[in-house]
């Protein structure tokens, strides 16, 4: 059951010349089979091999099987995230890769722009401003119960605890140099940033979010994605006529509707178009100025959200390009296609200033580092790989999904990642190690996005089972190795489960303030 997949491609070699044509089907014959097998086992399959004498199968073993071979109890292989690759060179390559130097800290000039991290003194004020006007509002409301004055300081101490444990975490974390010249941010965009940092609610296991969910009605099939701006007020659609619409919340918000209808009627959305092929993303810029757009034609397209129009056309991926994503401060963006590459952009050129080659199937989503040093990149391979983005080198293959994987999250202090495959199942993955620290089971179904809190305590996935889950990743960063030995790193349950009648999550986005935003298409048509 754990390759099933893989079995079912070889179902179709039929005829000798088969094995030739198919890259699976000669990776298999060109290297050993892997096998996990504890030490009992091992012992015990070599002194019957050797009391029977048969050579034959001790021949075979040598030349076809490489046992790794484990001290304890036999394990089932449905447990073992390592069993997933069936032969046993692709292992040699990624131990080699993973022993490289990674700098996964923030930039140490600019940590207060990327939306995770304040001063002590712009936090102080901040906080003094909340404490006034909280002193204030307590003053007028001399008849509240004993009980709820308790309550209230319960839950002032856990937020105090919470934010305590959170800027501990991040003065902690190591401060790197940019490798990329970094764009100048403007004062107003800075400005309202440091608001939104100032006004951001803390987030934990005891302090959910509020959740924002914005529905696409009648869109008959036709919508590939969803996007959602940084503040919530814009969301993009794009969609298999080769449109990209572009709908402000304020406007409808104004009418009086909460459904993103797509109707001929009435028009209350922007309309973009350019592309000859079906739109298979629309995304953001941080400042919410710029949209980027790929598409079946092999081109991603900037559209100005000011003006309406489109910018810039970039060429040079061979096929569909799946996906474009802007880097943490805007200006780069990253590109992934069914060419099996990704590729580094810049808005002031039309063509790559990287690529970056290695999977071995299309790559299907990418997610950039905190520090914008690195790219990371999930694949139909069942591999994620970490990209230097200065010199385009693989520093990091993260081997443990047993099906495609759809999605990427960095955490806010670019220490860890999590990523969401077709089966439904989550991973959080150590940069540094490369090392799985536990997967996160629940949904059953593709995860299709996911999106860390500002401070990173919290996991939100959204996935086609039409449910949006929350997850405590703090503590499962705390485990100890010898939690970890014991079985316990698969002790994280989802904090909370938010379903939707028949609405697969297709994004979702904590804004700066953390409230989380979410989006996708309604299965059933408008009543």
């Amino acid at each position: 059951m754990v390759h099933l997949r893989d079995l079912q491609k070889l179902e179709g070699v039929l005829a000798p010349s088969h094995l030739q044509e198919m890259e699976f089907a000669r990776s298999l014959r060109q290297s050993k089979f892997n096998i996990k097998i504890c030490q009992c086992s091992y012992d015990l399959l070599l002194q019957y091999l050797h009391r029977t004498e048969s050579t034959l199968m001790l021949g075979i073993i040598n030349e076809r099987i490489n046992f790794q071979v484990y001290s304890g109890q036999p394990n089932s292989a449905s447990d073992d995230i390592e069993s997933v690759t069936i032969s046993g060179s692709f292992h040699e390559t990624a131990d080699h890769v993973n022993q490289k130097e990674i700098h996964w800290g923030l930039l140490e000039d600019r940590l207060q722009k990327t939306g995770g991290l304040l001063s002590d003194s712009e936090k102080g004020q901040g906080e003094s401003k909340a404490d006034s006007k909280k002193r204030s509002s307590e003053i007028g409301k001399q008849g509240s119960s004993v009980k709820k004055l308790k309550k209230d300081k319960a839950g002032n101490a856990t937020a105090k605890v919470a934010r305590q444990e959170t800027s501990m975490a991040l003065s902690t974390t190591p401060r790197v140099k940019p490798e990329l010249a970094m764009p100048v941010m403007s004062t107003d965009v800075e400005e309202s940033i440091l608001e939104d940092l100032r006004n951001r609610v803390q987030l934990s296991s005891l302090a959910m979010p509020s959740v924002s969910f914005y529905t696409f009605v009648n869109t008959h099939n036709g919508l590939n994605s969803s996007s959602i701006s940084h503040d919530g007020s814009l969301v993009a659609g794009g969609f298999s006529d080769s449109s990209i619409k572009v709908w402000d919340m304020a406007k409808i918000g104004q009418a009086g509707s909460c459904a993103l209808q797509d109707e001929n009627g009435g028009r209350n959305y922007t309309l973009l178009l350019g592309h000859s092929g079906p739109v298979y993303s629309a995304t953001f810029s941080p400042p919410g100025d710029y949209v980027l757009s790929s598409s079946a034609d092999t081109t991603i397209r900037l559209w100005s959200t000011k003006l309406n129009a489109n910018l810039v056309c970039y060429k040079g991926h061979n096929h569909t390009v799946w996906d474009a994503q802007f880097s943490p401060f805007g200006h780069y963006f990253a590109s992934f296609s069914h060419d099996r590459t990704a590729r580094i952009w810049t808005m002031d050129r039309i063509h790559p200033l990287r690529m970056m080659a290695g999977h071995l199937s299309d790559v299907d989503c990418v997610q950039w580092h905190p520090n914008c040093n690195y790219i990371a990149t999930g694949s139909s391979d069942k591999t994620v790989r970490l990209w230097d983005v200065q010199t385009g080198e693989c520093v990091r293959i993260f081997v443990g999904h047993r099906s495609m994987v759809l999605s990427l999250a960095m955490s806010p202090d670019g220490r860890y990642m999590a990523s969401g495959d077709e089966d439904g199942t989550i991973m959080m993955w150590e940069l540094s190690t490369a090392r799985c620290i536990t997967p996160l089971i629940g949904h059953n179904s593709c995860v299709w996005t996911l999106s860390y809190s500002g401070e990173g305590s919290l996991l939100a996935s959204g996935s086609a089972d039409c449910t949006v889950k929350l997850w405590d990743v703090s503590s499962s960063t705390k485990l100890t190795k010898a939690e970890e030995k014991n079985g316990n790193s698969n002790r994280l349950r989802s904090l909370r489960t938010f379903p939707t009648k028949s609405t697969p999550v297709h994004a979702l986005r904590f804004s700066r303030r953390n409230l989380l935003f979410a989006a996708g298409p309604t299965s059933k048509p408008a009543s």
